[in-house]
């Protein structure tokens, strides 16, 4: 197991990750506590194609749910 260096950035306590741990071409990581045990994940963001592809499963004939919505109000009749 490989020990990391934490270190103040500013205000927030920061990371410095060994190279066997880099993150190749990824800006941001998703952060998630675990006990004590904090988890880096790469936070990957759909491409275009993957976009496409889930508007191409939605069916736009598929009828909406029933909302209740509460009846209006005039407010001009209690004046």
């Amino acid at each position: 197991m490989q020990t990391a260096k934490l270190f103040q950035n500013g205000r927030s306590q920061a990371v410095r990750l060994p190279k066997a741990f880099r993150f190749e071409g990824v800006s941001e990581v998703l952060i998630e506590r675990d006990g004590e045990r904090v988890i880096l994940s790469p936070a990957s963001r759909p491409s275009i194609e993957q976009l496409i592809a889930a508007l191409d499963e939605f069916d736009p004939r598929a009828p909406f749910p029933e909302r209740s919505q509460p009846a209006a109000s005039d407010s001009r009749d209690s004046w």
